[in-house]
Order: C-alpha cells, then sequence, then structure tokens
C-alpha cells in the first residue's frame, strides 16, 4: 500500500469545538477548509485509479451451448483495467465519519478472447482469437470511514466500502458473428461483479493497512537533540458538513523526559481572514512557553562570550572610564561576561504584537593570570518584539529588542554607575546576544504537516494568546515514505 494514503486521511485534521474539550488539554488546532479536503479528495482520488488499474483481473472460462455449432470452450484472459474516469467526486464529513464518492465512473478494460469446439463432420478442432474492449458504464464507488481518537493515535474503522456498475458493452476485435453474444451471455454478469469486487478489495485492503499504519504513527516529533514536539492527538474528533480534524498536544518535552503541566484555557475554533485557504493551524501561547522553560531547565541558556565586534571591551582597560576600580584592581586584564537566564523567558501574544521578557544576569569576569574571577553581577530585564514566519514547513522567529532595565546585584569593584554601564550592555546585546538569538530561533520548528505536503503562500494571523497559520497545500510525490512528519 502506498503511504501517501495514510499522510492524506492524517492530513484530514481540525479544531475540536471548545465544549467538546475533556481532561486532555491540546495546545495545537488543525483546520482543513473544504478547499483542503477537495485537495485532498483528489490525491486519493488519483492515488486510487494508479491502484486499481495495476490491479490483475482473474481470467473468464465457460463452455455454452451455441446452435449448430453446440459447445463452444471460451476463454477471456490478459484482463486488465487501463482507464478509469472519474465524472464526479465528492468528500463529505458528517457525525458518522468522512464519506469519499465517486460518481458516473467510466472504466475501460483489455482482454483477449479465445474459443475452440470440435466439428461434428470433421474429426479436428474449430478456434480462433483475437483482443476485446469492454467499456463499464455508469460506476458508482463509496467509502466511509470512522475516525477517533484512542490511546494518542487515530483509530480508522472501515463502516462502508463498495462499487456497483450498471451495464458494461464488449467491442470485439474479429471473431464470428455468434460470438459477442455468446461472450455477453456467459460472462456479462462474471465480469461485472468480478470488477466490482476487485475494486471493492483494493479499497478494503488500503484502509486495514492505513488503519495499522496510523496505531504505529509516532507520538513525539524531534525538533534537535534537546527537545521534541508532542504530537499525540487528544480528544474525539469533529467532523463537521464542510471541515474535518484533530486537536494534538503541541507541547515541548525534552527528549526522554516529561514536560511541564500547562493549563489550557477554552480556545475559539481556528479562523483564517481567507476562506479559501486550504489549512488553518493554530498555536495556542502555552507552546512556546513550554518550549522556553524546556530549554532554560535543560541548561541551554548560558553563554559565555569571549570576543566582540569592539573587542576593546573585554579588557579592563576598555572600562577605565566607566568603571575605574575595575581597571585599578586588574589594569589591563582580558575579560570574558557570563550570561545566563535568571528566569524562562515570557512570551504574550496579542493582535497587535507578540511580546517577549528576558531576564538574565551578566557576571563579568575578569582572567587574571590562570584565574577566573566574578567582579560583578548584573540583572537585566530585556524587552523585545518578535514576529514570526513560515520558511518551508518551519515556523520561525525574530526578536527585536525594545528595552533593556539593569540593576546592580552584587559588585567586588565598588558600586557602578548603571546609567554608564547601560549603553554598552545595550550595544553588546545589539551585535552579539540578539544576532545570536535570532539565528537559532530563525530556523523555527517544525509544525505538525505530515511529510509530502508542503506549506505555499502562507500568511500568519495573531490574536489572544495564539499564533495561526492559515496556507495552500502543495504535494510533492518524491519524498521517503518511512519518515512521517516533515521538518
Amino acid at each position: 500500500m502506498s503511504p501517501l494514503i495514510t499522510h492524506l486521511i492524517l492530513t484530514l485534521s481540525l479544531i475540536i469545538h471548545p465544549q467538546l474539550i475533556t481532561g486532555e488539554q491540546s495546545f495545537i488546532s488543525i483546520l482543513i477548509t473544504q478547499n483542503g479536503l477537495d485537495f485532498v479528495k483528489n490525491l486519493l482520488q488519483n492515488r486510487a485509479i494508479s491502484t486499481i488499474t495495476h490491479s490483475p483481473i482473474p481470467k473468464f472460462e465457460s463452455s455454452v451451448h451455441i446452435p449448430v455449432i453446440g459447445e463452444v470452450r471460451i476463454l477471456l484472459s490478459d484482463v486488465n483495467i487501463h482507464q478509469l474516469n472519474v465524472g464526479v467526486s465528492k468528500v463529505i464529513p458528517g457525525s458518522d465519519g468522512v464519506a469519499i464518492s465517486g460518481s458516473d465512473v467510466a472504466c475501460d478494460l483489455d482482454m483477449r478472447w479465445h474459443y475452440s469446439y470440435g466439428s461434428s463432420i470433421f474429426p479436428i478442432s474449430i478456434s480462433d482469437s483475437g483482443t476485446s474492449n469492454i467499456q463499464v458504464h455508469g460506476m458508482e464507488m463509496m467509502v466511509r470511514v470512522g475516525l477517533d481518537t484512542r490511546k494518542g493515535y487515530v483509530k480508522l474503522s472501515t463502516n462502508e466500502c463498495n462499487c456497483h456498475i450498471d451495464d458494461i458493452t464488449i467491442h470485439l476485435d474479429g471473431g464470428a458473428s455468434w460470438l459477442y453474444q455468446a461472450i455477453l451471455d456467459a460472462f456479462k454478469e462474471e465480469i461485472v461483479s468480478t470488477v466490482e469486487n476487485t475494486i471493492t478489495y483494493v479499497l478494503r485492503t488500503e484502509l486495514s493497512n492505513l488503519g495499522s499504519l496510523l496505531e504505529r504513527l509516532p507520538k513525539l516529533l524531534p525538533v534537535d537533540d534537546v527537545a521534541s514536539l508532542n504530537v499525540t492527538f487528544v480528544n474525539n474528533p469533529l467532523l463537521t458538513g464542510t471541515s474535518i480534524g484533530f486537536e494534538i498536544s503541541g507541547l515541548f518535552v525534552e527528549n526522554k523526559t516529561d514536560t511541564h503541566s500547562f493549563r489550557n484555557s477554552l480556545q475559539p475554533p481556528v479562523h483564517c481572514s481567507d476562506p479559501s485557504k486550504m489549512i488553518g493551524i493554530a498555536l495556542d501561547e502555552a507552546v512556546f512557553i513550554s518550549a522556553l522553560a524546556l530549554y532554560y531547565n535543560a541548561m541551554f541558556m548560558h553563554w559565555i562570550v569571549d570576543k566582540l565586534p569592539e573587542q576593546s571591551l573585554l579588557n579592563t582597560a576598555g572600562w577605565r572610564f566607566i568603571v575605574p576600580e575595575l581597571y585599578r584592581k586588574y589594569p589591563n586584564d582580558n575579560m570574558i561576561l557570563n550570561l545566563s537566564l535568571s528566569d524562562p523567558p515570557t512570551v504574550q501574544i496579542s493582535s497587535q504584537k507578540i511580546d517577549s521578557v528576558i531576564y538574565a544576569d551578566l557576571v563579568i569576569d575578569v582572567l587574571d593570570r590562570n584565574d577566573t574571577i566574578p567582579v560583578a553581577c548584573i540583572s537585566l530585564v530585556i524587552s523585545g518584539m518578535g514576529s514570526v514566519q513560515v520558511i518551508g514547513n518551519n515556523l520561525a522567529a525574530h526578536l527585536k529588542m525594545d528595552d533593556l532595565a539593569t540593576s546592580l546585584k552584587w559588585s567586588n569593584i565598588g558600586n557602578l554607575h548603571m546609567f554608564l554601564i547601560q549603553p554598552v550592555i545595550w550595544a553588546i546585546f545589539e551585535t552579539v546576544f540578539v544576532p545570536y538569538v535570532n539565528a537559532r530561533i530563525g530556523i523555527g520548528f517544525p509544525l505538525p504537516i505530515i511529510r509530502g505536503f508542503m506549506l505555499r503562500n502562507a500568511e500568519i494571523i495573531t490574536s489572544n494568546s495564539r499564533i495561526t497559520v492559515c496556507s495552500d497545500v502543495t504535494y510533492d510525490e518524491a519524498f521517503d515514505s518511512t519518515l512521517v512528519y516533515t521538518s
């Protein structure tokens, strides 16, 4: 079975309405609009056609009685479905599941025919062979599946799967005048039944394999060596007349470690300002807070600065007019700046902007011969404004400093004049710290998009405590099917 079916069904995901939220918390919601559903349906349809047209049809064999001639053995072999065109197809989500239907389906089959019979006059066998084309008219196909969430994965159940054919027309290339009616009488019902059963079998097999694969989907989406995104499905799906989907946990977790507990306030359904967009992904503020808390607790928010664009600032001589006592006690000694966060950064999302506050301690260390001597610690509160953008399937960010507050935490070099030191620290942060942070967050983290699908023409909407990505989707056949999520 092609992994495409797995990816497509799993991609049919959307927000759960607030009143359906249970004890399990969800912080990322995904909405698929009607255009998105139609896009998925068309991919499913094309894949189904490809699978069906490569499915073998068994041969047909029978003996029929022909007036005057007698018993004739007829064999139909090398039967192949070589063309299948769907006139009208629909995807219809509803309370009892998701239905994908195809009607007014035209199907062409090729085959070889052969007949033989004995002569009552001469003791010889008379035979002939040739080719034939069968046209199927008025075919309809229906697949209806149920979707629910069990133990963090998607459970798929096949509620209905069938195929119905109204009529067939047989065109013979050569053959005796009586052969057409003989084949029609002997094989029409069998051909119709076999084609119906073959198509139904293919669809049921695809759905069965899909169900098994869905249960094996990973519940963590790796971000890097430190963290993963929890993509466990929570709550039961909601299916409306024009959309379908799931909610996922969405919090960052430390690899091999449980995450912190966050509380989710009830959120409205995902909303895109452009209704033609195929998909909407809403990320709660808690997603970003969980990421910041995780990296903070994993001790990954600590930096030692030993190089600056203005390298003289890492020597006590560069500070002799700003902090005279520092130069007096340690003349011409090199320095390093030891920066660590004192608390996890905060993020506040509103409809106008994304605010972030970083709390840090800056320790000034003097390198005196072989010793590293801490001489002062300055507490920092850095206020910044963030922006986000979609790069590939990643949500990337950018930080711009708005304000810097400084206060002396302790000092071994006397009292420090903060109004003199603050401009220097601002310059250091503007030229070193902020570019470093932007280089990291500019890579972004992967959105829960199935591998093979790519976001296109994405737009971002910020609202109270959430960021929503609204986008169209494209699909690339050339991807590694062993990897479910993309990053």
